[in-house]
């Protein structure tokens, strides 16, 4: 099987069609002729229902990349799977989009990104609120704003209740990925621990607290879990004051309590539209790897912190 040639510039291809796989689908075939979704590998039958035309579906990821003719790859797949399939797509030359978090293991994201280091082949990360209009336009105003003197975060759901990623490993990349990119530092220390847990479906549903101390004194603190009703706040306190990111309110950035015009497209057409720039100029960028390995090394630090005796 081959993936036939196209006059169009980028030809992405997607690995795993779950959930967020389908929001990939659909967003590729929103954005018209900027993209085309023109491999898709899924070992679910139903997937050829959603491929839009001219989309071979390859049930072998291995398969799909070996075919080659492809300008980058998004994998949407469980993070354990995340490692094995990046360093394949980085060996055969291709761009990659990995689906937060970039691995659940440290070496793992380290091999992904000294692979990309010493190939040259553009790696990021989707860290999904980092390209949120709302959260973009919070960062612009951060500098009129003095020096940021306290972070707090909330977020969570009834659910989804995963059996293949905790709450740590599912909710935290997003907050520990918007704060390190708030204060551009690693943290001095860092403490975990369990607030409240029940089993829900077979899974444990539970709420936890990350509590972070950064240079100079600043502190950041997210509460994150599947036994509470949805939320995503970022609340950000400066000198010149405080920016409230809620991307579940109809105004999803206040500053001191007023509203900030924030429009623009979804943060997953930005992600994509950014990736397709980058795999079609084929040049090296950051796009979140590098904070994309620090999320995980906290995130471990952070796993080991609420197994030991110690936790609640």
């Amino acid at each position: 099987m081959s993936i036939p040639a196209s006059n169009e510039p980028i030809r992405l291809a997607l690995i795993g069609a779950g959930r967020w796989g389908r929001n990939v689908i659909k967003t590729c075939a929103a954005l018209g002729g900027q993209v085309r979704l023109a491999a898709i590998a899924s070992g679910n039958p139903d997937t050829a229902a959603l491929a839009p035309p001219g989309c071979v579906v390859f049930a072998s990821w291995r398969e799909m990349l070996a075919a080659g003719g492809l300008d980058g790859v998004i994998v949407c797949t469980p993070p354990d799977q995340h490692a094995e399939m990046a360093l394949a797509a980085i060996q055969s030359g291709i761009p990659v989009l990995v689906e937060k978090p970039l691995t659940r293991d440290v070496a793992e994201a380290e091999a992904v990104a000294g692979a990309a280091a010493k190939s040259g082949v553009p790696v990021m990360v989707d860290h999904i609120h980092l390209y949120n209009p709302a959260f973009r336009k919070l960062l612009d105003l951060l500098p009129t704003l003095g020096a940021v003197r306290e972070i707090r975060g909330q977020a969570g759901n009834r659910g989804p209740y995963r059996a293949d990623a905790s709450v740590l490993w599912d909710w935290g990349p997003h907050d520990l990925a918007m704060i390190g990119t708030l204060l551009g530092t690693r943290p001095e220390t860092l403490a975990a621990r369990r607030l409240e847990q029940a089993e829900i479906e077979g899974v444990r549903a539970e709420t936890l607290e990350l509590a972070l101390r950064y240079p100079g004194g600043v502190s950041a603190s997210c509460i994150i879990g599947t036994l509470m009703d949805r939320r995503r706040i970022l609340e950000v306190t400066c000198e010149g004051g405080t920016l409230v990111y809620d991307d579940n309110a109809p105004a999803k950035l206040t500053l001191d309590g007023v509203p900030v015009a924030c429009d623009g497209p979804s943060p997953l057409a930005t992600i994509i539209s950014e990736f397709s720039e980058v795999a079609a100029r084929r040049r090296t960028v950051d796009g979140g790897l590098g904070l994309g390995v620090e999320v995980v090394r906290l995130l471990a630090r952070c796993e080991t912190l609420l197994e030991g005796p110690c936790a609640a």
